[in-house]
């Protein structure tokens, strides 16, 4: 230990934890100081648990904010620090880059080959290109076309740790009640919720290792549900990268999105039906330039609700997926789209209204106006979602964001539920270039 490496490990309880678990965990070339944290509340000042830390670390590892990411480096003497987290631009990353540098050490970005497990089992893995590029809605088709294939499906998602993380090494969910089991988050059942409404398993943690290998035991296929817009955590058979022409050229200059723009063997165009030609030649144009040999499929994100008739005219408060308005960089969502679509008479601005952590978000992102995103990284930030709603004078709540929000959040009037689903339109069948590797 006394001549290892001094590594900081610069995440948002996701990626960090298992770069760490592929390259440093028992290695005894290596000793890791600490993590920083960002994007996440409530990460920073907790601990990487000894149980899944290894020998190495019997007292665990200590989690700071990344404000402290100089000061680290140079109390530490810390030889590498290692970029862990996604859904940034390629300038926020050298910036970061740049504190290293100056304060004395290395910036670190870990690849796949060192990070990318390798299944026994086929793997799809499904990416994006940004949060809110419709990365979602594609893995719940791909999921949909393979038991139609009649094979079992194990859906494995990106980390969400934010709970006891000893606990959350490996989950499993199958049903409604094991969400409430694990008490997940508001961000974690916009991820599980809608797949095990339509009939998967999902898995999810912290141990990769581990959770891969529960997987291979009950299915056929794996499908890597990738977050944000990070790389895959398994090495994909069939690699999926969504693209958004809402925001164009984002697939050249978002971390490690074009890496997956780069690295995919097809690439879905989403959100044809919104996009505008300009936005919808500039991705083509960067498919073409970037990689040529993926394939290219278009498709439409549908959205649709069965109540109507319950917002047109009326005075209606939008709630989208928090993590696509926040670092996602999104004004709107599927909710402020399908609610202008059937005429309400007003979308109330929520931000007057908002309360605590959740007022707190608003300042954060300033970009974030008149709706309301639905953040719940805590219990106490579930109250102060569900408070800040009560507020709002409003006479229905469009939710936007893909959970019934009603199992969480307690209000008496009206919540029509938004759908949205993938609906190709041009390019290859995605059900043949899945078949083609199952």
């Amino acid at each position: 230990m006394a001549s290892a490496r001094k590594v900081l490990i610069m995440g948002a309880a996701g990626r960090d934890f298992h770069n760490f678990n592929c390259v440093y965990r028992n290695n005894d070339a290596f000793r890791v100081v600490a993590f920083t944290a960002t994007q996440i509340p409530d990460i920073a000042g907790r601990k990487y648990p000894a149980e899944l830390a290894g020998r190495l670390y019997p007292d665990g590892i200590p989690i700071h904010d990344e404000a402290d990411t100089v000061r680290l480096v140079r109390e530490h003497g810390v030889d590498d620090v290692v970029f862990a987290y996604s859904d940034v631009s390629n300038q926020y990353v050298m910036e970061r880059a740049a504190r290293a540098n100056a304060a004395g050490a290395n910036f670190v970005l870990l690849g796949s080959r060192d990070t990318m497990l390798v299944s026994k089992k086929p793997v799809i893995g499904v990416c994006a290109v940004r949060t809110g590029s419709g990365k979602s809605q594609t893995s719940r088709f791909v999921a949909g076309v393979l038991r139609a294939m009649g094979r079992k499906v194990a859906v494995v998602r990106h980390p969400m740790p934010y709970g006891d993380l000893a606990k959350q090494a490996v989950q499993r969910f199958a049903t409604f009640d094991d969400l409430a089991a694990h008490d997940c988050t508001i961000e974690e059942r916009e991820e599980y919720e809608p797949h095990v409404e339509k009939g998967s398993v999902v898995f999810a943690g912290v141990d990769y290792h581990a959770i891969l290998k529960a997987a291979e035991a009950e299915a056929d296929v794996i499908l890597w549900d990738g977050g944000n817009n990070d790389l895959p955590f398994y090495k994909p058979s069939l690699f999926v990268t969504v693209a958004d022409p809402l925001r164009p050229g984002h697939e050249r200059t978002y971390h490690p999105g074009a890496a997956n723009f780069l690295a995919a063997d097809v690439i879905v165009i989403n959100k044809v039906d919104s996009a505008d030609a300009a936005g919808l030649d500039a991705v083509r144009r960067s498919a073409a330039e970037l990689n040529p040999g993926a394939a290219v499929v278009e498709a439409a994100s549908e959205i649709t609700t069965d109540q109507p008739a319950a917002i047109r005219g009326k005075k209606v408060l939008v709630v989208e997926d928090g993590p696509t308005l926040t670092h996602g960089g999104m004004h709107i969502g599927a909710g402020w789209v399908l609610a202008t679509r059937e005429g309400a008479g007003e979308i109330v601005d929520a931000r007057p209204y908002a309360v605590g952590s959740i007022r707190d978000t608003y300042t954060k992102y300033p970009h974030v106006q008149t709706i309301l995103p639905a953040m719940g990284y805590s219990e106490r930030q579930v109250r102060e979602l569900e408070q800040t709603i009560a507020a709002v004078p409003a006479d229905v709540i469009v939710v936007g964001t893909p959970i019934d929000l009603g199992r969480l959040v307690r209000d008496a009037r009206p919540m029509v539920r938004v759908r949205y689903e993938l609906k190709q339109v041009a390019g290859p069948a995605l059900e043949g270039l899945v078949a083609r590797v199952v």
